[in-house]
């Protein structure tokens, strides 16, 4: 359902940096890139997530209550994306662990400040 969402930044190479190392860990990379904007994914696969200089030249911010989740295929990926996130310039908003039976995941900023997660969500036992 959702094709692509972009987050707001106010230092494009920094936070290109941030998504390149993530992304990779995701195994996809960059598949759009202007001097506005990066957007990192597969065409044709799932969800893409960009990185953009706001259209209406005021500063990026960061929403409240805004977070894009990031799907890994195991909790050693969660683990991994979480590591190369806060090596990257991210920051702490929740190490990796299990949040309720059958969802790990773990939480971070990127370096602009946007929420981010990567989780997996499993059959509970």
């Amino acid at each position: 359902m959702i094709g692509y969402v972009t987050l707001g930044t106010n230092d494009r190479e920094r936070g290109a940096k941030f998504y390149d190392a993530v992304c990779a860990e995701l195994d996809v990379g960059r598949m759009m890139e202007t001097e506005q904007f990066i957007a990192w994914g597969a065409p044709g696969g799932g969800a893409g997530i960009g990185l953009t200089f706001p259209f209406d030249g005021q500063p990026a911010s960061v929403g409240n209550g805004v977070m894009v989740a990031l799907e890994a295929k195991d909790r050693a990926q969660v683990d991994r994306i979480y590591a190369v996130a806060l090596a990257h310039g991210g920051t702490d908003e929740g190490a990796p662990g299990e949040r309720w039976p059958g969802f790990y995941a773990a939480y971070f900023r990127d370096p602009d400040g946007n929420k981010l997660n990567a989780f997996l969500m499993e059959q509970p036992d």
